[in-house]
């Protein structure tokens, strides 16, 4: 395998010329030449046209390159890691998640852990759950929270929620004196609903249409973040997970129980033959215990 001259064409490619690349490299433009006639050689098939001096590639090299692009990423996700390894010798945690539970609810997991002690470092990306996956099957991170309605095949996996949804109001709004919420109630008000494709939404939907409820569907997004922010600048009403929920419950909205049961699921997932290491359980057991506390306090709240 000629990595060299791969390694050369990729940088001819991206950068979009030979004198471009033998800077980039630091070699000549006789050596980027000599390396892409090797290539062209051992491929046997031409490579790039010669146009007035200029290197013009062909669709083989646009068919080719998209291969060598896969397997660099590859390469990347191998070197990440081994910097991580190299940084940070007490343990490295890479969690992915999606803004339900990774924006308010790993926060308090992780302000009771004592990673300063035992020397760990937890990388927290947040994001949406079909990216989740992606980092997850591609090794990028180690532990990933995701919405039950991405596919789990490839993944180890199980269930790490299942939680009833409330009512976020607006503290003016009339519907903010109710201790619980009926389908009825939502006839006709101003409401902010989560994406067609999102499980929550679909059992909602079946709800509202069992009851022939139909509210005025103001706003649609993705995150129940999103719907609580919304709520609290009093655009309507929404039906959000209750970990997120927690997080605005002091700061201008009303959380209400809804009387029909409408369940947030969030899926714990890891790569295929992950082996948990003694911290990572730790951090598992610190999300169940920090979950427990939480939903405890808002059932506090709302009543």
């Amino acid at each position: 395998m000629l990595l060299r001259e791969i390694e050369v064409f990729r940088t001819v490619m991206t950068s979009g010329t030979a004198s471009k690349a033998a800077k980039l490299m630091g070699v000549s433009q006789p050596a980027i030449s000599q390396a892409l006639g090797r290539l062209e050689q051992h491929a046997g098939i031409a490579l790039f046209l010669r146009v007035r001096g200029r290197l013009q590639p062909t669709p083989a090299a646009q068919a080719l390159l998209i291969e060598v692009d896969r397997c660099f990423v590859g390469l990347d996700v191998i070197e990440h890691r081994l910097r991580s390894l190299r940084q940070f010798t007490g343990g490295r945690l890479n969690v992915a998640s999606l803004p339900a539970l990774g924006v308010g609810f790993l926060p308090r997991v992780l302000r009771n852990m004592k990673l300063l002690a035992e020397q760990r470092t937890v990388s927290l990306q947040i994001m949406s759950s079909r990216e989740v996956r992606e980092r997850l099957l591609s090794g990028q991170c180690d532990l990933g929270l995701m919405a039950d309605e991405v596919s789990t095949i490839g993944l180890e996996h199980s269930i790490f929620s299942r939680l009833d949804g409330v009512i976020a109001i607006p503290a003016s709004h009339s519907l903010s004196c109710k201790p619980v919420i009926k389908p009825q109630d939502l006839n006709g008000q101003a409401f902010i609903a989560l994406n067609p494709e999102d499980t929550s939404r679909r059992q909602l939907q079946s709800v509202l249409d069992k009851h022939s409820v139909v509210p005025s569907v103001v706003i649609e997004t993705p995150y129940s973040v999103s719907v609580c922010e919304l709520v609290q600048q009093g655009v309507g009403l929404g039906l959000v997970s209750p970990v997120t929920a927690l997080d605005y419950a002091q700061r201008g909205i009303v959380l209400r129980p809804f009387s029909e049961q409408v369940v947030f699921t969030g899926i714990l997932a890891f790569p295929a033959g992950t082996q948990l290491t003694a911290f990572m359980q730790t951090f598992i057991s610190a999300m169940r215990t920090q979950l427990a506390t939480d939903m405890s306090q808002l059932t506090a709240l709302m009543s």
